[in-house]
């Protein structure tokens, strides 16, 4: 009988998927820190007077400060790498997949962004003055943000007491942030806020929220906001752009729409679409 019945046997008996998951969690750690010894390496040899200006040199910086008041710990370099990789990897896909997937249903705006990349960058690489116009693309992209959020909700916790509107929240209370609930209000977007209408966003994003912007939130709001934001958008706009300039795609008649959420929203058995060269 399989061990994860009987959840005390699983301290003494690893199951296959447990063990695959301790040598993948091997494999990362020792992946992050070949890296850092890299790194420190240059540093020792003095071929490099710092550790990089980068995300990754900034942690390694803070692991080989004197102060133990400001140091951090190896582990915490490794599990701040993991994260940013992990984070900024789950979103772009999702952001990309379910933009594809929108796209493929609707063949008029999937021809509008084709045309407006043609017209941009012809058969070309993106570059970036280039990705700056894309107008529908974004506004694509920020409708299949608002319909399919990677963060179905986020949480916050309140450090100190402090008044939210007619109401105030304690010291210690953890506040709780519904975004696809938000996205999806018919209250905020109209009646049609289930159906794709990129439209809605043709004059920013004031103008769909009716001057609520705190209404759309994908990737957070304040000073807590992704930083990956700009990059994420960039990185989409760059894969799809190139996929628009050599290919046509429809929706597989095999596919099964079932979105789930699983750190974010993804689509359980994939995007199925067949691609048709132009």
């Amino acid at each position: 009988m399989p061990t994860n019945q009987f959840p005390i046997c699983r301290k003494f008996v690893k199951s296959n998927d447990d063990t695959e998951s301790d040598r993948i969690e091997h494999v990362i750690r020792d992946l992050i820190i070949t890296m850092i010894q890299k790194r420190e390496e240059k540093v020792v040899q003095g071929k490099s007077d710092n550790y990089g200006s980068d995300f990754l040199g900034s942690l390694i910086k803070f692991y080989h400060d004197a102060d133990d008041n400001s140091n951090i710990s190896i582990d915490t370099v490794i599990d701040e790498c993991k994260i940013f990789y992990i984070a900024g990897q789950e979103t772009t896909n999702g952001l990309l997949a379910w933009s594809i997937f929108l796209l493929a249903i609707h063949s008029d705006w999937q021809e509008k962004a084709r045309k407006e990349v043609l017209e941009l960058f012809g058969q070309q690489n993106p570059s970036p003055e280039g990705i700056a116009r894309l107008k529908s693309m974004s506004m694509i992209l920020n409708e299949t943000l608002r319909l399919y959020s990677p963060a179905a909700n986020m949480w916050r916790k309140v450090e100190r007491e402090v008044r939210l509107g007619k109401l105030v929240l304690p010291a210690n209370m953890d506040v709780y942030i519904p975004s696809l609930a938000l996205h999806h209000d018919p209250n905020i977007w109209g009646k049609d806020a289930h159906l794709f209408k990129p439209e809605r966003f043709a004059e920013g994003v004031a103008k769909a929220t009716n001057n609520n912007t705190t209404a759309f939130i994908p990737f957070g709001l304040g000073p807590r906001m992704c930083v990956g934001l700009n990059f994420a958008a960039a990185e989409t706009k760059i894969a799809l752009s190139m996929i628009l300039q050599r290919y046509t795609f429809t929706l597989s008649p095999t596919y099964v729409h079932s979105p789930m959420q699983m750190l974010t929203i993804r689509p359980k058995h994939g995007i199925e679409v067949i691609f048709h060269a132009l």
